[in-house]
C-alpha cells in the first residue's frame, strides 16, 4: 500500500535549522527532528531495501539509526571554516557491500528545502579510483555512452560535478570522451519537488530514479573491479 514519509513539517524544521543553527535551539527541538525528519527517513530507507536488492544484490539500504544509510545531521566542523553545528538538509547514501575495502559508487537521496534530488555515482573519487575510471573510459567508450546517453538516462538525469579546465595529463585531448575524462566527479542526479517528497509517490519515484542511474553505477563498479 502506498504511503508518504515526509510532510510540510519536515521542511519547516529544516528551514528552522537554517535560521537557528545553534545547539540550544536544536536540543529544544530535537523531538521535532526525530518525528518529522529522522524517523520518516529511516522508514523510507527500510522500505527501499527490497527494491534496491532487485536493482543490485550488492547494494544496501541500511535503516540503522547510526552507521547506516542516513547521514548524521551533525556537521563535522574540525577542518571547515564553517563552524555551524548542524546541516539544514538530510541525506542518505545507499552503499556497496564492499565499501570498507574499496571506494565504490553509490545511490543517493537528498532532502533540503528548495533542493531535493536523487541520483548516483561517485563524488570526488580518490586519486587511484579516479585513475581507474579514466583508464576504463579510454578502454570502454561504447559502454560509457550506453550507460549515460540512453533515452531513460537523458530524459531524467543530468551528469554533474566538477571538471578540469584542461585535459588530464597523459590523455589524448582529441579523445571522443575528453569532456568526460576531464570530470573530477562522476555523478548524475534529478531534482524532485517538496510536493513530491511529501507525497506517496516518493518511494516509487526514488526506485525508478535508482533504476535509471544504475547503468552509470554499474559502469563505475566495473572500473573499480566491483560486482554489481
Amino acid at each position: 500500500m502506498a504511503q508518504s514519509y515526509f510532510t510540510p513539517a519536515t521542511f519547516r524544521f529544516l528551514r528552522a535549522v537554517g535560521r537557528n543553527n545553534n545547539r540550544e535551539w536544536f536540543h529544544a527541538h530535537k523531538d521535532d527532528y526525530e518525528r518529522h525528519v529522522r524517523e520518516p527517513f529511516l522508514r523510507l530507507i527500510a522500505d527501499l531495501q527490497a527494491p534496491l536488492a532487485k536493482i543490485s544484490a550488492h547494494y544496501r539500504a541500511d535503516p540503522r539509526k547510526n552507521g547506516g544509510s542516513l547521514y548524521r545531521i551533525y556537521r563535522d566542523t574540525r577542518y571547515s571554516n564553517n563552524k555551524l553545528p548542524y546541516k539544514s538538509w538530510q541525506g542518505s547514501r545507499f552503499f556497496h557491500e564492499r565499501r570498507h575495502e574499496i571506494q565504490a559508487p553509490g545511490f543517493y537521496l537528498h532532502i533540503e528545502p528548495g533542493e531535493c534530488f536523487a541520483g548516483g555515482g561517485m563524488w570526488h573519487p580518490e586519486p587511484d579510483a579516479l585513475k581507474h575510471i579514466r583508464e576504463f573510459l579510454v578502454d570502454n567508450p561504447a559502454a560509457w555512452k550506453r550507460a549515460t546517453q540512453g533515452k531513460a538516462f537523458r530524459d531524467h538525469l543530468q551528469l554533474g560535478g566538477e571538471s578540469l579546465i584542461r585535459p588530464p595529463r597523459g590523455y589524448d585531448p582529441t579523445h571522443e570522451l575528453i569532456d568526460d575524462l576531464k570530470r573530477k566527479d562522476f555523478v548524475a542526479t534529478t531534482p524532485l519537488s517538496e510536493e513530491l517528497a511529501c507525497s506517496d509517490e516518493l518511494l516509487p519515484w526514488t526506485v525508478n530514479t535508482f533504476r535509471r542511474v544504475a547503468p552509470l553505477v554499474d559502469y563505475l563498479c566495473a572500473a573499480q573491479e566491483l560486482e554489481f
